[in-house]
């Protein structure tokens, strides 16, 4: 059937097809995703940064064979860890690699960042006042006993990044998370804390790289992970998973006035066929859209837990339509 191209959407390059039932993106979700190489994009529980006229897109690298840790009350379904991969892109739509922004230690068990290690969700921003580039990152041991936040730094936006330490934010677990900078450049960490039980935010320095004594517990008792933030019209909006292993769950968002104010839940931010699934994915980012009020991205993963380098990517238009969050498939 012809396709009519109704819509430049991803920095006005990127654009969506429509049949006679429905829009379908032309990065088609769940498929197998190619870099200017011809290589598959290896970046899992990824993050964008538009810097400089480019975004740049980081995610954990997953490769080699899938192993069950043993012993465990669920699926610990790792691989070893590959480090941070960074690729570029002036359209959304051709992805240039660039480097492994973030290697993993081969030599030092002891090391955060060691290969045996867990290395997950990074997610980088750009401090004006420092001209440094921050990556903050989940940190944890295979069986996720450590559950702390990891920060590195670089002066190019592809690296290579310097792994500074890791910490558990006032003392709080921090697993799941992501950050989020505001338009008066104050950055937060946003992660799943008290063993899941609680999402946190906590207030950066401010050169990025520790947390504040400033915190707050939200959503609490309600078993949440995979955040991702984005503001709209001067409010918050929070989107996260159940704690599902990694079986797909409905999303849910919560909404809020200011970043360390009240948030209040609004429901699965999904319609449609499969919403009740995130479209059979897990949220990672959501990333605005220029030029598009009140449209975004959202990104997330199509786990394959028994396979996971050969996880699948989702990214599907987002709209805010009168405070409400929509997602379609």
């Amino acid at each position: 059937m012809k396709r009519i191209l109704i819509d430049l959407f991803f920095s006005s390059t990127l654009c969506f097809a429509v049949n006679a039932q429905n829009a379908k993106p032309l990065l088609p979700p769940g498929e197998k995703w190619k870099d200017d190489k011809g290589n598959f994009i290896n970046a899992h529980g990824a993050g964008v940064l538009f810097y400089n006229g480019a975004y740049y897109l980081y995610g954990e690298i997953k490769k080699g064979k899938t192993r069950l840790v043993p012993n465990q009350s669920w699926e610990d379904y790792r691989v070893e860890a590959g480090g941070i991969s960074c690729y570029s892109s002036k359209d959304l739509l051709h992805w240039k690699y660039q480097a492994i922004a973030l290697a993993a230690d081969k030599t030092d068990p002891l090391s955060d960042i060691h290969a045996s290690k867990v290395i997950e969700r990074p997610k980088v921003i750009y401090n004006e006042r420092t001209k440094q580039f921050v990556m903050w990152m989940h940190i944890d041991k295979e069986d996720y006993s450590y559950a702390h936040a990891g920060v590195a730094v670089s002066s190019k936006p592809k690296g290579p990044y310097k792994y500074i330490s890791s910490i558990r934010p006032n003392g709080q677990m921090s697993r799941d998370m992501t950050i989020f900078k505001d338009d008066n450049g104050k950055a937060y960490l946003i992660y799943a804390s008290e063993n899941n039980n609680t999402m946190q935010i906590c207030l950066l320095s401010d050169d990025y790289l520790s947390p504040t004594k400033k915190y707050i517990r939200i959503l609490e008792n309600q078993r949440r992970e995979a955040p991702a933030m984005f503001k709209h019209e001067g409010k918050y909006y929070l989107i996260t998973s159940l704690c599902s292993g990694w079986d797909a769950n409905p999303a849910g968002y919560a909404v809020a006035d200011s970043v360390m104010g009240e948030w209040k839940q609004m429901g699965n931010p999904c319609l449609g066929k499969d919403s009740a699934t995130t479209f059979h994915s897990q949220s990672t980012y959501v990333l605005p859209l220029d030029g598009k009020k009140g449209s975004f991205i959202f990104m997330a993963d199509r786990w394959n837990k028994l396979d996971l380098e050969d996880s699948r990517y989702i990214w599907l238009l987002l709209h805010v339509n009168h405070g409400r969050v929509e997602i379609n498939n």
